[in-house]
């Protein structure tokens, strides 16, 4: 059936990293807790390709750990390092290429934002730039200021795990530095007080990130498609801001581009807020404009209120996407994300295509207690 005129935006073809999406629909990470042991099921695999068979253009899991002591905070969030592991990934992109669907990992070092403690690895000092909690406290002997070849470390556990991602057939990678992990946690002048070249001006603080991106780009050459997931907001600040300005934000970009990004995930809690005074652009219009690079924009799509409210036990309606719809189809952005929407309907995807969207299955708090 052919989408009705009005959703055409959503459902035009996009060439990602030279990796050809049928839609501009994307599944937005979302962590559910469902491996124990860190290892993904079965479940896990029908899931994803639930998602895929609904026709989402492109799926990015929930976040996975990089193989580092201090990664994670939870044994039942999925890893992406050891056979068990990455046996468990190679049946869900299995699952997922049988549906027809393309899927990237999102590759994830908590950072900050690990409690002294945690597991999976208790004992593994919390890896922060500069010895800091996401608030700004020193954590002291639990989270020791890192070194250079501490770094380097992390480095090569990313690097490491987009070559396996490849390996088994995955369509690209997303590396998850937004919310104050621990990617962001270097960008942000907030946690980073380095005085060393990973600390200083904006584009010093980029020097992380932007070493990353090199060595996920070196272990998968060029055609690989590496997407990276950024936001100004954290968890503890919603009004954070990696840069106040445009011109900011440009110094910021300029060296990921030059590392390697093909895409940009421009993670904003409503993607219709302009980011900077005088324009109505968002976050991701931003980066699209100042970069030339493509943007995945998201922000509680499909629902009625924020998801924070939804995530305090709030119902949310499906409906509302007039404002995406014409914000999509000027190309403010290319892609749009779909989180909690997709965890209630599978199908939201072919339902909105097919103009269905009154049949929609609304997300419910209860969608986040299990795996369907």
């Amino acid at each position: 059936m052919t989408a009705p005129e009005f959703v055409a935006p959503l459902f035009r073809p996009f060439d990602l990293g030279g990796l050809t999406l049928p839609n501009r629909i994307v599944m937005a990470p979302m962590t559910r807790q469902f491996s124990p042991g860190g290892v993904p099921g079965e479940d896990v695999a029908a899931y994803y390709a639930r998602r895929a068979a609904g026709g989402v253009g492109l799926i990015v899991t929930e976040g996975t750990y990089v193989d580092h002591p201090s990664a994670g905070e939870s044994a039942d969030v999925p890893r992406f390092h050891g056979e068990e592991a990455l046996a468990g990934w190679a049946r869900v992109v299995e699952a997922v290429h049988a549906e027809g669907g393309r899927i990237v990992p999102q590759l994830w070092h908590v950072g900050p934002a690990r409690k002294p403690g945690a597991p999976p690895v208790p004992g593994a000092p919390v890896l922060t730039p500069s010895g800091l909690a996401l608030d700004g406290t020193p954590l002291g002997e639990a989270g020791p200021v890192p070194t250079p070849a501490d770094l380097d470390a992390v480095v090569e556990a990313f690097a490491d795990a987009a070559a396996s991602a490849q390996r088994l057939g995955f369509d690209g990678v997303e590396l998850h530095g937004a919310h104050g992990y621990l990617i962001d946690s270097f960008l942000w002048a907030g946690t980073n007080r380095r005085t060393d070249a990973y600390g200083g001006d904006p584009v010093a603080r980029t020097r992380f990130a932007a070493d990353v991106v090199t060595a996920v780009r070196k272990a998968t050459g060029a055609d690989f498609p590496v997407v990276l997931r950024l936001s100004q907001w954290k968890p503890n600040a919603y009004d954070a801001r990696l840069a106040g300005t445009p011109q900011e934000l440009e110094a910021i970009l300029a060296p990921l581009v030059d590392a390697g990004v093909d895409v940009f995930h421009a993670s904003t809690r409503r993607y219709w807020v302009p980011e900077f005074d005088g324009s109505t652009l968002n976050l991701a219009g931003w980066v699209k404009k100042i970069t030339g690079r493509p943007t995945i924009s998201v922000g509680s799509v499909g629902l009625d209120n924020e998801f924070v409210e939804s995530f305090a036990g709030r119902t949310s309606s499906t409906t509302g996407i007039d404002r995406l719809l014409e914000r999509l189809g000027a190309d403010e952005f290319d892609l749009i994300a779909v989180g909690r929407a997709l965890l209630g309907d599978p199908a939201w995807a072919e339902k909105v295509r097919t103009g269905r969207v009154d049949e929609v299955t609304a997300f419910t708090p209860a969608d986040l207690t299990r795996l369907t």
